[in-house]
């Protein structure tokens, strides 16, 4: 798939439905482990500030841009004919696949993080919304560090439904730093990084509204409601997004 750097992140020019084929075609073929990555400014930034974290990214084998910046940022180095209309959302993203893949035989889904009640509410809502989605399992791991076998349970719960699809919402940049940590022994799949697509699907966080989100603005939003823990996140990367693509449009 055709990738462009923004701002030293390799980004996928693709839409929904040329993420979602591939993402199908690999695990249909399901003969290794893929990690897939929704990113929007705040991974940028941090995949370019934080050595550990550009580690992590690295060992991702897709990933799609879920912010509108960076959608600006591919298309200012795309033809016309090629400029992207849309990102391609995470939770956007998680329902076009569960909708593609209802009533396909061959695709198992698979939901890891998020608290039993939240992960209540997702079987819930995905039973009702696309009934003939294979929701093959899922697992809550406990709050905080986690035991030294941890692992091992999750290996063996994921195992044992044998899913190709594994929706991975532990926040970021827990999650990240875990698939790529593990991503050689976990059991063949697409895993996904898809942060905060859980608590909006169970309905527990409202999204911005669709002008806001069409406009680059949906950060604002989320920071509006949650000051205190996405300070930082927005804020913080945001600028450092701003900063670090100022610097390499100035050096070309």
């Amino acid at each position: 798939m055709l990738t462009r750097s923004v701002i030293g992140l390799p980004l996928a020019c693709t839409d929904y439905a040329g993420a979602i084929e591939w993402i199908l075609s690999q695990a249909f073929a399901s003969t290794r482990t893929v990690a897939v990555e929704a990113a929007n400014t705040h991974v940028a930034a941090m995949a370019r500030h934080d050595p550990e974290f550009r580690k992590s990214i690295g060992r991702f084998d897709l990933i799609v841009p879920d912010g509108m910046p960076l959608v600006w940022s591919l298309n200012l180095q795309l033809p016309p004919h090629e400029k992207l209309k849309d990102r391609v959302y995470g939770p956007t993203l998680m329902r076009e696949t569960l909708r593609a893949t209802d009533g396909q035989p061959g695709f198992r889904h698979f939901l890891l993080g998020g608290a039993p009640e939240t992960l209540e509410k997702l079987e819930e809502n995905f039973a009702r919304d696309f009934p003939r989605a294979v929701l093959a399992g899922s697992y809550s791991p406990p709050f905080g560090e986690w035991p030294d076998d941890e692992f091992d349970r999750i290996h063996a719960a994921i195992e044992h439904s044998g899913a190709n699809l594994i929706w991975v919402g532990l926040g970021c940049p827990k999650q990240e730093h875990w698939i790529a940590r593990h991503k050689d022994r976990l059991p063949s799949g697409v895993y996904f990084g898809i942060g905060a697509a859980f608590a909006f699907h169970a309905g527990e966080v409202s999204q911005a509204p669709p002008f806001l989100q069409k406009n680059g603005l949906e950060w604002l939003y989320r920071l509006a409601a949650e000051p205190r823990r996405l300070f930082k996140r927005y804020v913080v990367h945001n600028s450092l997004f701003l900063f670090y693509s100022l610097l390499d449009h100035a050096k070309k």
